[in-house]
């Protein structure tokens, strides 16, 4: 059911070394959902290497959502950016979708930020898809103009731009925590 939350199955945890080979094939199954989107491609190409989802929960940075009928079907990848709790990647099985997964993902990882003393929460995305900036925007983050980008922000847009990625949908948002 859209927007009722996640089912009471689910359950949000830390990723355990036992869930790093399930998270390739979620954000790969993830990206489907791109398909015949002009990033398509470059998501297709970059996945994200399992030692990155290594360095987030050996960081306490990484967390699943746990389905009992469906095993880990989603996750949540994060960093620091600069001072800033960097969202790095955000991933829900498509067959799991639109039941709030996501949604609660997000929550408890800006909880997590809040904790941990960040101030910001940031990352980047497309504004052209509904799952994708406007999602963002119905938490309370905002488009994040390119003239306040600090270096880091900086750096990982020019990182995204030499991947491929079509910038000109690309933004970066920004959210106080």
């Amino acid at each position: 059911m859209v927007g009722s939350g996640p089912s009471k199955k689910a359950e949000i945890r830390l990723a355990q070394r036992e869930d790093l080979a399930r998270l390739p094939v979620i954000e790969q199954r993830a990206g489907e959902r791109l398909r015949g989107h002009v990033a398509w491609q470059v998501f297709c190409v970059c996945p994200t290497d399992v030692a990155v989802f290594e360095r987030g929960m050996e960081h306490q940075s990484l967390w699943v959502i746990e389905c009992g009928d469906g095993g880990v079907v989603g996750h949540l990848l994060a960093g620091v950016l600069e001072e800033d709790f960097h969202i790095l990647q955000m991933d829900v099985l498509p067959q799991h979708g639109r039941r709030g997964h996501g949604r609660a993902l997000l929550r408890h990882a800006l909880m997590q930020a809040l904790q941990r003393g960040h101030r910001r929460a940031v990352l980047t995305t497309l504004c052209d898809v509904p799952w994708n900036a406007p999602f963002y925007a119905s938490e309370g983050f905002h488009i994040w103009p390119s003239e306040a980008w600090g270096q880091g922000m900086q750096a990982v847009m020019a990182e995204e731009d030499a991947a491929g990625f079509p910038m000109a949908l690309r933004v970066a948002m920004l959210r106080r925590l």
